[in-house]
């Protein structure tokens, strides 16, 4: 049976910022080990000290800046070096240094690693184990231990995988975690292994920590939980080297809301896809929209089929309310549409239509689509759509021309300028704007002649641009889609753009990113 007193064991500061294209500063390491003791976590591992300077650095600052009111601190080691005496070993000083009352060390499990990696005998191998926890107990520390290797090693000498694990567990390690270091482990041989374990140690608590090299680490995850496993670890997002670690964002709903296993309170669980966003933020990775249970498409709907069901009953097409892990239907608006979503899709805009104005607005939808739009990822350009559909038309200000030129001069400098000339009201106005390409030179250009009429534009920036062929036989004539998002620092919101001039696109995309933000902070021109 599953242990109720299940552990919850993060490693997102140390294995998850193993992964291409993560650099956390040790600011950001102490804004994220925060966000996981806010998150109800029970471990947060922070880092390797004695291997990095940052890890040393945060380590220092964690002591005196971070305030757990849930998670401990731990920090992660290796054992001993080979034929090195414990008290000249300096990793391991580094660990006692740390001052953390918990300490997860990492040995090795699989007789040809230590062989073939530390190049000493099996004998040692043990010792270093048994020896590094003998030594961090008797420096009252906790330890876990982190079989490396450990079912690779169990099927190459159960044996030896077994007496190194005696070995952790005589020394005092109180986990035991059984590691898939090459992620290629199945489900099944896991709780396979994991029964063998428990009946030769009953004695033992045992953890686990999956990489995701076969797409199983999620699920290796729950089945050794069935399995009897007493700790989980893994990674918010499931960040980590190669494909990453077990994604704790998925593991975690599935104990408490399919499992029924309590890791998190329904209020802790609430922050769920908050976290998970505020964390993609931070190691500035954007977040996957269809990952399970927290991305921003998680449960959005876009068919007519299943938007007409979910106007009446909210659960038809969900597994589980969104909001219970802090995140929100949504539905989207493109060809596949009916009415229903459509009219839903205006409620949450404030905006109410007629059954006849949502027959409208669906047939110019598929007829844009027909072009090129593609209004479900643009829900901007589909508020206005909506609002025109019903007679409104923005005179915020009136275009007159624009016109743009990229300048490359001998030295290999790049400079573009743009002059807009429009009217607001009854005032013409024309203005110029640089910049380093010719969409923010028309930006800069747009905001500088309207700014004196709507101070509300300082507050938006632009967060994203987006160039899409939809068709490439066209070569360099194509038509394209440019997709534009735009932030007021609250919300945020899509519009696009659809032409055979990418420039002309974009300034589609630009305006009507600029007008959904004037409704929102300012009154239309007189």
């Amino acid at each position: 049976m599953p242990d109720l007193n299940l552990e919850i064991y993060d490693t997102t500061l140390r294995d998850g910022s193993q992964q291409e294209g993560i650099s956390l500063t040790v600011g950001d390491k102490l804004r994220i080990a925060g966000l996981l003791d806010e998150l109800g976590v029970d471990y947060v591992e922070g880092g390797w000290p004695g291997a990095l300077p940052k890890d040393d650095a945060f380590f220092a600052r964690a002591q005196k800046e971070l305030d757990f009111r849930h998670a401990t601190l731990v920090a992660f080691g290796s054992t001993r070096r080979p034929q090195m005496a414990t008290g000249h070993d300096q990793q391991l000083q580094a660990l006692i240094a740390a001052g953390t009352s918990t300490i997860c060390i990492v040995g090795k499990a699989w007789d040809y690693h230590v062989k073939e990696a530390l190049r000493t005998d099996l004998d040692e191998g043990l010792r270093m184990v048994s020896d590094s926890i003998s030594y961090l107990r008797h420096h009252d520390r906790r330890v876990f231990f982190d079989a490396e290797h450990f079912f690779d090693g169990y099927h190459a000498n159960s044996d030896y995988a077994l007496r190194v694990l005696r070995a952790a567990l005589e020394a005092g390690a109180e986990r035991l975690v059984l590691c898939d270091t090459n992620g290629g482990t199945l489900p099944h041989q896991i709780i396979e292994v994991i029964g063998k374990v428990a009946a030769e140690l009953p004695e033992a608590e045992i953890g686990v920590h999956f990489h995701n090299d076969a797409g199983c680490a999620v699920a290796s995850s729950l089945a050794a939980v069935q399995a009897g496993a007493r700790q989980i670890q893994g990674c918010i997002n499931g960040y980590g080297e190669r494909t990453g670690n077990a994604d704790l964002c998925s593991i975690i709903p599935d104990l408490v809301l399919k499992m029924g296993i309590p890791v998190l309170s329904r209020d802790r669980l609430a922050a769920l896809a908050p976290t998970s966003h505020h964390v993609a933020e931070i190691v500035n990775i954007s977040l996957d929209p269809h990952r399970p249970y927290v991305g921003s498409s998680a449960f959005t709907h876009k068919a007519g089929l299943h938007t007409s069901a979910l106007a009446r009953r909210p659960d038809a097409y969900e597994h589980t309310p969104p909001g219970g892990v802090g995140n929100f239907t949504r539905m989207v608006v493109s060809e596949q549409a009916g009415r229903a979503a459509v009219m839903r899709k205006a409620s949450e805009l404030g905006l109410e239509l007629s059954e006849e104005d949502a027959r409208l607005v669906l047939a110019r939808v598929k007829e844009l689509e027909h072009r090129g739009y593609q209004f479900e990822a643009a829900d901007g350009s589909f508020e206005l759509l909506i609002r025109r559909t019903l007679g409104w038309e923005q005179d915020y200000f009136e275009l007159e021309s624009f016109r743009t030129f990229v300048e490359r001069t001998a030295s290999g400098n790049v400079v573009a300028e743009a002059t807009v000339k429009l009217k607001v009201g009854d005032e013409r106005l024309v203005t110029t704007g640089e910049g380093n390409g010719p969409v923010n030179a028309l930006d800069q250009a747009l905001r500088a002649a309207l700014r004196g009429h709507y101070p509300a534009l300082d507050g938006l920036r632009l967060t994203d641009y987006r160039v899409r062929v939809l068709d490439s036989s066209d070569g360099t004539g194509a038509t394209v889609r440019v997709l534009l998002e735009t932030s007021d620092g609250d919300w945020s919101w899509t519009t696009l753009g659809v032409h055979e001039n990418v420039i002309e696109a974009s300034w589609e995309a630009l305006v009507d990113g600029i007008v959904v933000g004037l409704l929102r902070h300012s009154p239309v021109a007189n």
